[in-house]
């Protein structure tokens, strides 16, 4: 755990979605220590004084379908060694086991504190979604992770990087990474987190059908994920 610390499809792709938190509900997350609270204050609904929602305005990525029973919400940092893990090796089988069957869907949301590269890194994941690529290039850009905060991802290597993904328009990807279009997106989405009291990489809060949440913490192998969510399945 850190803590810290082909041809381009467009995006209607079913993978490739980016949703409106409305849509499924606010994620209510109680203002304590992440790592200690109690399941029982991870709520969905509508906030209260001792309560913070994730902006029920703002647009999220969505792996899966907006109306699987369960949403795995994931707080990461593309420079974040134990979020390339749990992406490489437990996500997989999730996604075979619970997205593509339709019962559960994944929320990324950045939570960006390992390094100033990583804001031009997350920023670049919403310049690749415009061209519906925002899945591959999380996938891609965890393949290709470096050391923390030795200039892999700041905005030359970043775009250099990005270049051999396939299906991408490089100038487009460029002129959106330069011109800043998301990194207040990004900066808000770790000021709703820090707020929340998530302070680790990766982070995680499952939410059930009947709207009971659960977190975990770490990079936790998938039996802890596939328990998770059949409980909550129920």
């Amino acid at each position: 755990m850190t803590k810290r610390n082909k041809k381009s499809k467009s995006s209607d792709n079913p993978k490739t979605k980016f949703v409106v938190m409305g849509i499924i509900g606010a994620i209510v997350i109680g203002i304590v220590s992440f790592g200690i609270i109690s399941p029982d204050s991870f709520i969905v609904g509508n906030s209260s004084d001792s309560h913070l929602s994730l902006d029920p305005n703002a647009s999220y990525p969505i792996l899966g379908s907006p109306s699987a029973p369960v949403t795995i919400v994931e707080f990461g940092d593309y420079q974040c060694p134990f979020c390339q893990k749990w992406n490489m090796q437990t996500k997989p089988s999730i996604v075979k086991n619970f997205i593509e069957t339709g019962k559960a869907k994944l929320i990324f949301i950045d939570y960006t504190i390992i390094g100033p590269d990583s804001i031009k890194a997350h920023a670049g994941s919403y310049c690749a979604g415009d061209q519906g690529k925002y899945w591959e290039y999380h996938d891609y850009l965890y393949s290709k992770q470096g050391h923390e905060n030795n200039g892999w991802v700041n905005s030359e290597n970043l775009k250099l990087l990005v270049r051999d993904m396939d299906g991408i328009d490089i100038e487009s990807f460029s002129q959106c990474l330069d011109s800043g279009k998301y990194e207040e997106k990004v900066r808000n989405n770790k000021n709703i987190a820090t707020k929340a009291g998530v302070d680790s990489t990766p982070s995680f809060v499952i939410v059930g059908p009947s709207e009971e949440a659960i977190p975990i913490t770490g990079a936790q192998p998938y039996t802890v994920f596939e328990r998770t969510i059949e409980e909550l399945l129920t």
